[in-house]
């Protein structure tokens, strides 16, 4: 099992971005799919998450209105389109495939990463 983000890169405050995920070794339409990020310093948080369908979205409350989640299970790919980008954006974001518990989106297979920085 392998998924590869990228997309990365520096971007102005104001900005936008697309993060790609392409999975491979197993299929995103079976999985409920998501994105993570980790900031210097800081712990990782949750983003995004996607139901392995595509129907049902929800997102963190620091990126809902400027993040938009989606998958192309035909492609075995998914995205984060980042909108009205912040300083407090910058970040390592990471994709990931798993599953949901107790309504919570758990990864259990990740990405390696890919890196956000957003200039003032």
């Amino acid at each position: 099992v392998q998924l590869v983000e990228s997309g990365g890169g520096l971007a102005q405050a104001g900005g936008s971005l697309r993060l790609s995920c392409a999975a491979s070794g197993l299929a995103l339409s079976a999985y409920p799919a998501g994105w993570f990020r980790q900031a210097p310093g800081k712990e990782r948080e949750f983003v995004a998450d996607i139901s392995y369908t595509g129907s049902s979205t929800y997102y963190a409350d620091s990126v809902k209105e400027r993040f938009t989640i989606s998958k192309d299970n035909a492609k075995n790919m998914m995205y984060l389109q980042m909108d009205s980008l912040k300083p407090e954006d910058t970040a390592v974001y990471y994709c990931a495939a798993g599953n949901y518990i107790r309504g919570r989106f758990i990864g259990e297979f990740w990405g390696q990463g890919t890196l956000v920085t957003v200039s003032s």
